[in-house]
């Protein structure tokens, strides 16, 4: 589920009309907009408030409205309905007053405002009224992403600067109401056309005081933002929940992968030669560790414990290569290992086409390699199952010096030995014998030479891998369908 368009349609559908039933009993807001208007003129006269530049006979403004409403409400612009300032301009050549700690563009972000980083300017006594914010205050940023708001919610009032509005709607009209209406405007695209400026993008006093609002009564502003608090809430639980779900998938993962390697995910099969004959089938002359009481957990009697370096036909790093701006054979390096849980060679580089007599056919990359970063801060282990889909074009790919190539004999499941290589056990027995600086760590062969696998017999590594691949696919279905 795409929550962010959840919210959209639900700001869309509240600023239409259509989130709340009206109520026949409500005074329209035609009734509300005439006592706004006598308020604002009973402030003009006293010298509160300030009269518009614009005419109150210059009806332009809607001329256009945006879309239709129902017919008990009414189009009216920010300028209208409430008193808007511009905080104090910074000028360091100003030096007189109080330093105060003051709100910049940077500290609103769309309901809720960070104050990690305040600073102060001076301000004189005599300004401390005209640039202060009060809780209940609407606070919209000029610049930055214009119309960005947040609603003052704390006891103490604070500065503010001039890239920022000061938002003080009449009595009737809700703050909370008019966020989400700038919140809607700036999802859809809608606000774009009050900006100002070519590069840099403005929201300036004049355009913010000409922006529509389609106003409801009272009483109904008051339902929609108590049902847009449900809903929001109710989305925020989804939100949580696919977070939580997707620990659990991954949890999931690693879980599958500690039950195959410990013999737990499929049954034995009394019918499967041992692992051990499968061993003298690759080398009659190899040596079979012995019980050992340091061995990592127990296994299956089927199975045996065996360095890794026993079951390859090719442990190694790359190569460093000579690059070329000529794409015809891509180098693997750790960036495509960094791909989404798969392998990408989009950010490949180039071998240069005249050292190719240097690099010997085993260098050339194979189905079913398993591919480990060997270098690097963070990303070392990290594994990736090499597979000829992702080739392209491309006639192969050779790895860099900072790839290690483990290419297992053909009787052993590739895949199996990726598995335990992924999992969480042999991840951190990796990060615990990394050689290097805390800056610049590195996995030496002889690490994975001698790291000891614990194998199945042949037949139950098949059963293991598809038993692998059917758990994962599944648990991929149930993370595709939360962003669906």
């Amino acid at each position: 589920m795409d929550t962010k368009k959840l919210r959209q349609k639900i700001l869309d559908l509240a600023i239409r009309g259509k989130l709340v039933p009206q109520d026949p009993n409500d005074e329209p807001a035609s009734v509300l907009l005439e006592r706004i208007k006598e308020e604002k003129e009973r402030l003009i006269k006293e010298g509160k408030i300030k009269r518009s530049k614009k005419s109150a006979s210059d009806t332009s403004h809607y001329e256009n409205v945006p879309f239709e409403i129902p017919e008990s409400w009414e189009w009216a612009t920010f300028g209208d309905i409430a008193n808007i300032s511009l905080g104090k301009m910074l000028d360091k050549k100003k030096v007189e007053g109080i330093p105060l700690r003051y709100l910049r563009n940077i500290n609103v972000r769309w309901g809720c405002f960070n104050l990690s980083d305040l600073l102060e300017m001076p301000f004189k006594a005599e300004e401390k009224e005209r640039y202060s914010v009060k809780k209940g205050d609407l606070i919209i940023c000029e610049g930055g992403e214009p119309g960005r708001c947040a609603i003052w919610d704390k006891d103490t009032d604070i500065m503010y600067q001039k890239a920022l509005h000061r938002v003080r709607p009449f009595y009737g009209i809700l703050n909370q109401y008019l966020s989400f209406v700038l919140m809607q405007y700036s999802n859809s695209g809608y606000l774009e056309k009050y900006y100002t400026g070519s590069t840099i993008k403005h929201l300036t006093g004049e355009s913010l005081s000409s922006i529509l609002v389609p106003i409801p009564s009272y009483n109904e502003q008051r339902q929609i933002v108590c049902e847009i608090g449900k809903w929001f809430t109710f989305v925020d639980s989804i939100d949580e929940s696919k977070v939580s779900l997707q620990s659990i998938i991954e949890q999931a993962k690693s879980k599958v992968l500690e039950l195959a390697i410990s013999g737990k995910l499929v049954p034995q099969d009394l019918n499967d030669a041992p692992a051990t004959e499968l061993l003298e089938s690759i080398n009659p002359d190899i040596q079979i560790p012995c019980d050992n009481p340091h061995y990592p957990f127990d296994i299956p009697q089927s199975w045996c414990w065996v360095k890794l370096g026993k079951l390859c036909s090719f442990l190694s790093r790359g190569k460093s290569p000579k690059y070329s701006e000529e794409r015809i054979y891509p180098v693997f390096a750790q960036k495509c290992n960094l791909y989404n849980g798969d392998i990408s060679l989009e950010q490949a580089r180039f071998l240069d086409p005249n050292t190719l007599s240097k690099w010997d056919d085993k260098y050339k990359l194979q189905d079913g390699d398993v591919l480990m970063n060997s270098t690097g801060t963070g990303t070392v282990g990290r594994t990736r199952l090499f597979h000829s889909d992702c080739l392209g074009t491309y006639p192969f790919v050779v790895p860099d010096s900072h790839v290690s190539v483990i290419r297992t004999f053909d009787c052993i499941e590739s895949k199996y030995i990726h598995a335990y290589l992924s999992s969480n056990d042999t991840q951190r027995y990796l990060e615990d014998n990394l050689a290097g600086s805390t800056n610049q760590k590195e996995l030496y062969i002889s690490v994975l030479d001698n790291l000891l696998i614990p194998l199945p017999p042949q037949d139950e590594q098949k059963r293991i891998v598809a038993e692998i691949d059917r758990y994962f696919k599944a648990l991929e279905r149930i993370k595709e369908s939360l962003t669906a």
